[in-house]
């Protein structure tokens, strides 16, 4: 393994902390004896260009320094290949980060941490989820959850968890259920209502709500949470428990284990560690060791 590594910024993470994170980090693996360069990129395209490159140029490790949305960018970077990913996590959510137990908003810990494991030679095989050509780690959001994040993009005027929270509001004062065709595993297709179809590789979405709270990450498969047609009154009393997890308690709640589904309903966009994929219908698959991880 070659000792230059790559950090991977997003300046902007974290209302700037993506910027300041990068010198603790790059500080802890410098120590650590590796030699550290540095790529941003001046948009989301650019920035997975020059990614892609330093992991053909062979480097050492690409660590990511932001939130889940430099992750997924990282992901298609290096998916597939056996370079392994370090995460700094000092973005709003950090799902991905949290689930691999990572440390979050403590740039200086990861970079030890991700140091360690290079020096080790220790990391840790996990699955992806994969759309097309785009691949996932933590969850693939469709319906209730996925038109709060359609209607939280469109809030200019207000940042930070705040928008998510009136668009919460929002979206349930205009719920009504959705109707998806779904396949799981190339089965029979079959037609339902529910309030949402969340697809787990990973446990959490939006900061710490435990949608899939029994997902394993290298298991080869994903936990399909679905929650069914709620009355509003009933997704108020559901959704608080999402953030333990016991939502999956609820007799309109369940959970299917499986390595692929196919989802399709009208005018739902889907969204997948937290950005946004396009909409129904499609094809997600758990791809089993799909990439390697700097993780305990």
């Amino acid at each position: 393994m070659t000792s230059e590594i790559t950090l991977f910024v997003n300046p902007t993470a974290g209302s700037g902390r993506g910027a300041r994170a990068a010198q603790p980090a790059a500080s802890a693996l410098r120590d650590a004896g590796f030699s550290v360069r540095t790529i941003l990129g001046e948009d989301a395209d650019d920035a997975l260009r020059r990614a892609r490159e330093a992991v053909a140029l062979g480097t050492g490790a690409l660590i990511a320094v932001g939130g889940d949305g430099m992750m997924s960018l990282a992901l298609q970077a290096v998916a597939g290949t056996p370079t392994p990913l370090g995460a700094v996590a000092v973005g709003t959510g950090n799902d991905f980060a949290r689930a691999l137990g990572l440390p979050v908003r403590d740039p200086a810990a990861a970079g030890r941490l991700a140091g360690e494991a290079l020096k080790a030679g220790t990391t840790r095989a996990i699955d992806l989820g994969r759309v097309g050509e785009r691949w996932f780690g933590s969850v693939l959001a469709s319906g209730f959850d996925s038109r709060v994040n359609d209607r939280g993009n469109r809030m200019r005027w207000v940042g930070g968890r705040f928008k998510y929270d009136l668009a919460i509001l929002a979206e349930l004062a205009a719920f009504r259920p959705i109707p998806y065709s779904v396949r799981l595993d190339g089965g029979p297709v079959t037609e339902i209502e529910a309030t949402l179809i969340a697809v787990g590789n990973g446990t959490t979405y939006g900061g710490g709500m435990r949608i899939c709270a029994g997902a394993v990450m290298d298991d080869g498969l994903f936990d399909v949470t679905v929650v069914g047609d709620c009355s509003r009154t009933t997704l108020l009393k559901v959704f608080p428990k999402v953030y333990k997890g016991t939502h999956l308690g609820h007799p309109k709640v369940t959970v299917h284990r499986v390595s692929s589904i196919e989802l399709a309903s009208a005018g739902v966009t889907a969204y997948a560690d937290g950005e946004p994929l396009g909409a129904l219908p499609l094809r997600a698959t758990c791809v089993p060791g799909a990439v390697r991880v700097l993780a305990p």
